[in-house]
């Protein structure tokens, strides 16, 4: 789950959030052409989503309409995966009965304006927290004995869609002598659960808006679209994949906020400052919150008031009773900017939190990329590097490596480490970690993968055999990305970790695996897809990470 290989950036209108929803669009792509590019739906800090173009192949208007969220008709292509009968309506019936969810899911009628949000929604009871459980943690009312079931059928009739896709589409034979699943083209691994089900995330992002009682300055998650005009923002209280200490600054971040004579900017154009709030924990309890600040005309010297202000509060008035390690300020003018564009600035305390990760200490950055259940993570890398067979006369190319644990946790079992990340402050974090842990045969690359690697691989080309591991965002890896490892002779096993096996990963797969396609610049040959193992990081969500074994 990673920003480096993103195919490409989403332009959105400034001040609206990234999980706002927009009627899909027809567009032309060359030889895409007939292809739909639309904006889904999110709810933001479930985990980390974020609107994101994708090109929905329109096979059919059903096809289509269920990748839309229009409506979902089970057992349809890849990204549709049918939920088993008995446990899908165990948890679809309790979850949206009564609830807000078929409030966020109505469409306006062709030729009618949305009707504004009424400004006072009532009360916050118990009826508006669970509205906010049903959306953002929709298997909450089940065991996570049946959680479980229900994943794991999920990922099955994924990976039997990926099988009929693949051999409709490009006549690929997905067939081998390897040892399989019944009715699945490879060998699926009972799912491992997460060893932590309640309270696991270690980040969360909070958003500023209206609550149900119509206060503006509300420090919560989203129920409602921008479209329809009625978004609420609802405190997490109750939210069992959050845990007390990101619910607690949350609170007081809200208790600032209600005593600044500074409006929230709650869409860029209507002015307005304080924005969202990220709060990040380790498994020793320390605590960094990093708040965004829209700037808008403010002197400097007034920008240096709020930041005292904001520092004073939690630090000797009723915030510091929340104990925060750090506090970091950031102004932004855009819906996300990076530590490169607009600088994390440290109001008070250590610069970085760290955590202890299988054997190693690890430093995390604000703005670097961790996987957001530890304990999980812990499961995660060591079925990546199962799978992976690495060995003292491999190179492990580490692709979308993050703050570089999967590669630093191997690199005593490989000859050497080459890891790529987009975001440079993680790429600073893996090489303190490999310092401090006194590994040396590692070697960590900032930018965008579809950049580096080529160029990297080229120069690698001495006949010792590449294991690769690719762990890239729900974007997926960029074409460019797939072509070099495909034409590389030397990656003969890839570990591929997707967080979102429905989405683009499909794509991803499905070049992967397609014969060679001189006008793709796909020559290398083919992968074949041989296990596949499901890891729950996502506890009371309907997500887990899949980790798939390709060799060649």
């Amino acid at each position: 789950m990673r920003g480096a290989g993103v195919p490409r950036r989403v332009r959105r209108e400034p001040g609206r959030p990234a999980h706002q929803e927009v009627t899909p669009q027809r567009v032309r792509f060359g030889p895409f052409a007939g292809l739909f590019v639309c904006r889904l739906r999110f709810v933001r800090g479930f985990i980390g989503y974020e609107g994101i173009k994708r090109r929905v192949p329109m096979h059919s208007p059903r096809c289509f309409l269920s990748r839309a969220d229009i409506f979902s008709k089970p057992g349809l292509l890849p990204w549709c995966a049918r939920k088993p009968p008995g446990w899908s309506q165990l948890f679809l019936g309790s979850a949206c009965k009564g609830n807000f969810t078929h409030v966020i899911a109505k469409k306006c009628q062709r030729g009618q304006k949305s009707q504004k949000k009424p400004s006072h929604l009532g009360p916050l009871d118990g009826s508006w927290q669970e509205r906010l459980a049903d959306v953002v943690t929709p298997l909450w009312r089940l065991s996570y004995e049946e959680q479980l079931k229900v994943k794991f059928e999920a990922q099955k009739k994924i990976l039997q869609r990926l099988e009929s896709y693949l051999q409709m589409l490009n006549g690929v034979n997905v067939t081998t002598a390897a040892p399989k699943s019944k009715g699945l083209c490879c060998l699926l691994h009972p799912i491992i659960p997460s060893p932590v089900i309640d309270g696991y995330r270690n980040k969360s992002t909070f958003s500023v808006n209206r609550g149900p009682d119509g206060n503006p300055k509300t420090v919560g998650y989203y129920l409602g679209t921008w479209r329809d005009g009625n978004i609420v923002c609802v405190q997490s209280n109750q939210l069992k994949n959050m845990p007390e200490k990101h619910n607690q600054v949350a609170q007081y971040y809200e208790v600032f906020l209600r005593q600044s004579p500074l409006e929230p900017c709650l869409l860029f154009h209507e002015g307005g400052y304080w924005r969202e709030l990220t709060v990040r924990t380790n498994s020793q309890g320390h605590t960094m919150a990093i708040i965004t600040f829209h700037p808008q005309k403010l002197t400097q010297e007034e920008l240096c008031v709020q930041k005292e202000t904001v520092k004073e509060f939690f630090t000797k008035g009723p915030g510091a009773v929340c104990d925060l390690t750090s506090l970091y300020f950031q102004e932004s003018t855009m819906t996300r900017c990076s530590h490169q564009q607009s600088p994390y600035q440290l109001l008070f305390g250590e610069p970085h939190i760290f955590e202890d990760l299988l054997g190693l200490k690890i430093r995390i950055s604000p703005d670097a990329f961790f996987q957001i259940n530890t304990s999980g993570a812990e499961m995660l890398y060591q079925t990546v590097g199962e799978l992976s067979g690495v060995n003292s006369n491999t190179i492990l190319l580490d692709i979308c490596c993050g703050t570089g644990v999967i590669g630093l946790s191997l690199a005593q079992y490989t000859s050497q480490v080459l890891g790529i990340e987009l975001v440079e402050q993680a790429v600073e974090d893996a090489r303190w970690t490999a310092s401090f842990n006194g590994i040396t045969n590692c070697e960590f690359h900032t930018g965008r993968a579809e950049k580096i690697l080529p160029q990297l691989l080229k120069s690698k080309e001495d006949g010792q055999l590449i294991v690769a591991v690719v762990n890239p965002a729900r974007a997926g890896l960029h074409h460019r990305v797939i072509q070099a490892i495909r034409n590389c002779r030397a990656i003969c096993t890839l570990v591929f970790v997707s967080c979102k096996p429905q989405g683009e990963t499909t794509r991803n797969v499905i070049e992967l695996c397609c014969p060679p396609n001189s006008a793709k610049k796909l020559l290398g040959e083919p992968f074949v897809l041989r296990q596949a193992v499901p890891v729950d990081l996502f506890p009371h969500t309907p997500h887990c990470e899949l980790v798939l074994l390709f060799t060649r």
